[in-house]
C-alpha cells in the first residue's frame, strides 16, 4: 500500500500547478493533504473523483484562511 502526506500550502494554487496530475502519476492509494487553506465547497471534488480516488473526509477550520492549516 502506498500512503503519501502532502503539504499543499492552498489546495486551489496547487490545482492550478498541476496536482491532479502529479498525483495520478505518484498513483498513491491513500493521498493525505495538509494546510489546504479551502472549504470543501470551494473546490470541485470530481477532478479527485475523476483521478480515482471517490472517498474524501475534510476537517476544516471555521475562520476563513485557516481552514485545514
Amino acid at each position: 500500500m502506498k500512503i503519501i502526506s502532502y503539504n499543499v500550502n492552498g489546495i486551489r494554487a496547487a490545482l492550478n500547478k498541476g496536482f491532479i496530475q502529479w498525483l495520478q502519476a505518484a498513483n498513491p492509494d491513500v493521498i493525505c493533504i495538509q494546510e489546504t487553506k479551502a472549504h470543501q465547497d470551494q473546490l470541485t471534488l470530481s477532478d479527485f473523483e475523476n483521478a480515482g480516488y471517490p472517498y474524501h473526509y475534510w476537517f476544516s477550520a471555521e475562520k476563513k484562511g485557516y481552514s485545514s492549516v
